[in-house]
């Protein structure tokens, strides 16, 4: 898969860029799988709690394996689109399922996951998240929401709300009104690669149906990042094969 000069200038004046059709229904399939009776998921899932008290759960590691969440983290068709889209070579960061399941899978408050990360101490904003839909993601079962353009703003500052972190709620009522709101309404297999600065949310689940999804996440490898009183940088991510199904059938 080769993004166009069309979908990349898209995804720097949007923040975002959907493409549908990414992985095959043969393939989500077996990423459900994984889900419903994998080890990784069930060993690193865990709940942050809405501001209504609702829990919205997630599994998150960051390193990779010879898994099958680990292939298809370095899939050419991710890598080399988040390449084209970060104009610089990518390292991976980490992946996360995100489990909003029915009747109680709780929102996500507004935020930037550039928020939570430069606290981490990454220096600039050189990151992006590939979210994959593994069920469709409509509006009734809290699909993700965006404000079109709103990586242009630079970082908001970012507080607790609930359990999550999100970003300054005054802020956010002050300027949402110059943004467009898209619901990324989303069928299987479908992917967004957005910016790390993109404001996005995302409601509860109190459809008949489940939101899962996949999410990878990556840095620019010349993006530095703090630690402690030392600066590391993050090493190229390794690409490996878009047949992975044929290594995890």
């Amino acid at each position: 898969m080769y993004l166009t000069h069309e979908e990349t200038d898209r995804y720097n004046r949007d923040g975002y860029l959907l493409v549908e059709g990414l992985f095959s229904s043969e393939e989500v399939s077996r990423m459900i799988r994984e889900v419903e009776g994998g080890d990784r998921v069930a060993a690193a899932a865990y709940g942050n709690m809405d501001s209504s008290g609702r829990k919205a759960r997630l599994a998150l590691w960051h390193e990779l394996g010879s898994d099958m969440w680990s292939a298809v983290s370095v899939s050419p068709r991710l890598v080399n689109g988040v390449r084209i889209l970060l104009g610089e070579d990518a390292a991976f960061f980490h992946g996360k399922v995100m489990l909003k399941e029915a009747h109680s899978g709780g929102a996500w408050e507004w935020h930037q996951d550039y928020g939570y990360w430069y606290g981490q101490g990454f220096i600039y904003p050189h990151m992006m998240s590939v979210f994959i839909a593994l069920d469709a993601a409509t509006q009734e079962n809290g699909c993700l929401r965006v404000l079109r353009g709103s990586h242009k703003l630079g970082r908001l500052e970012h507080g607790k709300v609930g359990e999550q972190t999100g970003a300054d709620a005054k802020r956010i009522g002050q300027i949402e009104s110059l943004f467009e709101l898209v619901h990324c309404e989303m069928k299987p297999g479908s992917a967004l690669f957005f910016h790390s600065n993109l404001l996005h949310s995302s409601a509860a689940n109190e459809s008949d149906h489940h939101r899962r999804s996949f999410i990878v996440c990556y840095n620019a490898t010349g993006n530095p990042q703090l630690q402690g009183e030392q600066m590391i940088t993050s090493e190229s991510c390794p690409v490996g094969t878009d047949q992975w199904l044929a290594q995890y059938p």
